[in-house]
């Protein structure tokens, strides 16, 4: 357990839920007669998140991510299970928790500085960086309940971060915040991970989640359905919330499966955590074959997780690049021009019709992409049976490595504007480059850079000889 930061086992809350007011004084002063409907936000949660490990958290409203992260917060127990915490932790849960809004921000600084566990001391050795972090000015002196929420959010993550602490817990709360904020919150959310401290992160934001986590977790009706890499999990969770109605008990099955066997292949493992195979490159299937000049056409580099979303009236097919002049590759030389294609088949007739694709590295981090909204193209709707042919022409302005393209379909069905069918990881792509660069990183800016030796400067004495 020495190198286990929190521990969750079996772990559940069940809250109670009263018609009327009257109903929770009966049932005090009755306890043997229940007159609560019980509600479970959790059921069931096991989990073990080592030290050092930063953990994204995704699902829908009401899937029981805030009360997991309040039970290990400590600020709910739990109704059944055990909870570990190892480790001095801080959170940022609700928007202005822990601050009192009559008391100034000043004044909130050293009362929740002290809650987290510092002295006096300790609050007023940090004061100075607390303040310049927060960045609020002389509202510093104002009562906090005349704080916009951007405010609230600056002074609570500038406290909540200033405790170093071993555990950092955030709950959605750095939306709120401009960009500039967001990513100075960023900044030292990496120098805690730096420093070995744990991350529990909530967010909508996916690729937010891929690019900072090295973990995440499927929370849906209360149930930890998937614990597997950021970048299958967020794949697995939008495939979730875009299943029909009909079909979604089926696919929350089948990810109840895919962590079954994590679990298993982890046991066998004694206990170590299974890398997942999409995010590790591997040697020999990503290794090209032949050391052929230019572009050209690899069949054993395939992506092996494609994730197809639940078809709602329409196919993917071929998904696949080609060069201008039609030939069809894998292999990409870098600053070089190509064509990103795919059929949609579609089942039924739709409208409104919207195609897009996505690049995105190995982790799961986008790049960028398009979408072919009906402003950028004159078909307005299409005939059952019909099949049209999707072109994106791109520039290949990224530096040496693998590469994963989305294709995606939305439009009107039946009268409700839903994704038609749409495939995560539906190409995969090597990038070459036979050109020597200077550039680093994953795109490529075309950086030409120039080195010239300065104009020796005219000393003073010769100045005044001159003249």
């Amino acid at each position: 357990m020495s190198e286990i930061a929190i521990s969750l086992k079996n772990t559940s809350k069940c809250f109670k839920r009263y018609a009327r007011p009257i109903d929770r004084l009966q049932e005090l002063l009755l306890p043997r007669r229940s007159r609560a409907e019980e509600f479970w936000a959790l059921r069931e949660v096991n989990l073990e998140i080592p030290k050092g490990q930063t953990l994204g958290i995704v699902g829908r409203n009401g899937s029981g991510k805030s009360t997991l992260l309040q039970i290990i917060a400590s600020t709910l127990t739990p109704t059944t299970g055990e909870v570990q915490v190892n480790g001095r932790i801080s959170a940022l849960l609700e928007l202005g928790s822990g601050f009192n809004p009559e008391f100034t921000g000043r004044q909130n600084v050293f009362f929740n500085g002290q809650l987290l566990g510092l002295t006096r001391q300790e609050i007023e050795a940090k004061l100075d960086e607390i303040i310049s972090f927060a960045d609020i000015g002389s509202f510093l002196d104002q009562p906090v309940k005349t704080y916009s929420s951007g405010m609230f959010v600056r002074l609570a993550f500038a406290v909540a971060t200033s405790v170093e602490p071993d555990i950092l817990v955030v709950d959605e709360a750095l939306s709120v915040g401009d960009e500039a904020f967001q990513r100075k919150c960023f900044a030292r959310i990496e120098d805690i991970r730096d420093r070995g401290g744990t991350v529990l992160f909530v967010s909508h934001a996916a690729t937010t989640v891929v690019e900072l986590c090295d973990a995440a977790i499927l929370m849906d009706r209360g149930e930890l359905l998937l614990h597997h890499a950021p970048k299958f999990v967020v794949s697995k969770y939008q495939e979730l919330i875009y299943a029909p109605a009909d079909k979604a008990s089926g696919l929350r099955e089948e990810i109840r499966q895919i962590n079954r066997l994590e679990s298993f292949a982890k046991t066998l493992n004694n206990g170590t955590a299974v890398t997942p195979k999409q995010v590790v490159e591997d040697a020999k299937r990503f290794h090209p074959l032949k050391k052929e000049a230019g572009e050209f056409f690899d069949p054993s580099l395939t992506p092996e997780n494609t994730i197809s979303y639940i078809s709602r009236g329409a196919n993917i097919l071929e998904p696949r690049i080609t060069t201008t002049a039609g030939k069809v590759v894998n292999h990409l030389m870098g600053r070089r021009e190509y064509v990103y294609t795919y059929s949609v088949h579609f089942v039924k007739a739709a409208s409104n019709l919207r195609f897009g694709m996505l690049i995105k590295t190995v982790t799961g981090l986008e790049l960028g992409g398009a979408s072919l909204s009906p402003s950028f193209h004159n078909l307005n709707a299409v005939e059952a049976n019909q099949t049209i042919v999707v072109k994106f022409r791109f520039n290949c302005l990224l530096h040496s490595g693998v590469y994963f393209l989305n294709a995606g379909v939305s439009g009107i069905v039946d009268g409700e504007f839903v994704y038609l069918a749409r495939c995560i990881d539906a190409a995969i792509f090597r990038v070459r480059s036979e050109q020597q660069t200077c550039g680093n990183g994953i795109i490529d800016f075309t950086i030409e850079p120039s080195l010239a030796v300065a104009p020796q400067a005219i000393s003073s004495d010769e100045q005044i000889k001159s003249v």
